[in-house]
């Protein structure tokens, strides 16, 4: 059985959590892009709930941008990284 993701200070990250997003790496961000790129940097400082947690273990969180005038929106999934967030608080029982 896999251990259970940790944010930063390796405290134990579940379904449910939030966790604020402290930073973003990794070879995926660079290939995005221009405008999707910004929007995905846009999330940094920002405060998610984790939605799932994969079968390698990765926390996701997701954000969208509503295009009114344009009726559309757009939104970015993301795995993270142990390093790339914080536990603010733990999912209701």
């Amino acid at each position: 059985m896999q251990s259970p993701p940790l944010d930063n200070s390796g405290k134990v990250v579940a379904v449910g959590a939030h966790v604020r997003l402290l930073c973003l790496s990794g070879r995926w961000l660079e290939e995005l892009p221009a405008e999707e790129k910004q929007d995905v940097l846009s999330m940094i400082g920002e405060v998610f709930e984790v939605e799932e947690i994969d079968e390698h273990g990765h926390p996701w969180i997701r954000k969208s941008w509503p295009n009114e005038e344009e009726g559309r929106c757009n939104s970015h999934s993301i795995a993270l990284e142990s390093y790339e967030m914080e536990l603010i608080d733990e999912p209701a029982p």
